[in-house]
């Protein structure tokens, strides 16, 4: 199953499937090319995993985490499949990061791995932007992971049952491929990050979990076109400006 979010012509904001090209909503049918797709999910929460593969950890220098490397991006975060994004002024590097994303589908905590999987709605792509010049110089990276409009995802959501756990992870910057791995290559599954998320907070419906990146993260260019492509799961696609 495919789920959509989206607006239609009238201005209303309706959920659906796709289905043989087309939207169902309702009893409705819907041409996707004629109305607005948004973010699958107005999360309550965004929930991050750095340091999730290997190659990525080697990359960046930094030890092997014995647990989930946990940090949040707030709502303000989130942008859409198709949207042009503008950067933060001043920066010498905003990254891109691309990610598996995981979208609950019902309250959760407290959850064991072996029963996390009944309560994720499905999978979906996202690109973690990340402000390094910041990043860099604070604890709680606020400045490097919060500012506006810096999780881009979508901008389906497919239900996990329909996604392979060998599915390919690739990012192109500009048509170049620039991140090229496998989710199965997480070194904390799926299951075992919503076992460790949940004990320490509730999961809402709605909520996202960027599952951590691997290697190839690189700046963003002014004029940049960057698509996160996650096999089974669908393509996200933004546009970059530098003010």
């Amino acid at each position: 199953m495919k789920y959509v979010r989206f607006e239609d012509n009238s201005g209303a904001v309706q959920e659906g499937v796709i289905m043989e090209g087309e939207i169902k909503a309702g009893s409705r049918l819907y041409d996707p090319s004629d109305v607005s797709i948004l973010p699958p999910t107005r999360p309550s929460k965004i929930v991050c995993v750095g340091l999730n593969y290997q190659d990525h950890i080697e990359e960046t220098g930094r030890k092997t985490p014995e647990r989930p490397a946990l940090f949040l991006k707030t709502p303000n975060t989130v942008a859409s499949h198709e949207e042009t994004i503008t950067l933060l002024p001043g920066k010498e590097r905003i990254d891109f990061e691309a990610e598996l994303g995981v979208v609950i589908g019902k309250r959760c905590r407290n959850i064991s791995a072996g029963e996390a999987m009944q309560y994720v709605k499905g999978f979906t792509c996202v690109n973690d932007l990340s402000n390094r010049d910041d990043q860099r110089i604070e604890q709680n990276w606020v400045r490097g992971k919060s500012f506006d409009k810096a999780c881009p995802f979508g901008p389906y959501v497919v239900s996990a049952k329909d996604v392979d756990e060998h599915a390919k992870i690739t990012l192109k910057q500009n048509g170049k491929v620039m991140q090229s791995s496998s989710i199965d290559q997480m070194l904390f599954s799926v299951p075992e990050l919503i076992a460790e998320i949940t004990k320490y907070m509730t999961l809402e419906a709605g909520d996202l979990i960027a599952t951590g990146t691997p290697s190839g993260v690189g700046p963003i260019k002014d004029k940049d076109v960057i698509e996160v492509y996650i096999e089974g799961v669908c393509t996200l696609r933004n546009w970059f400006r530098i003010p």
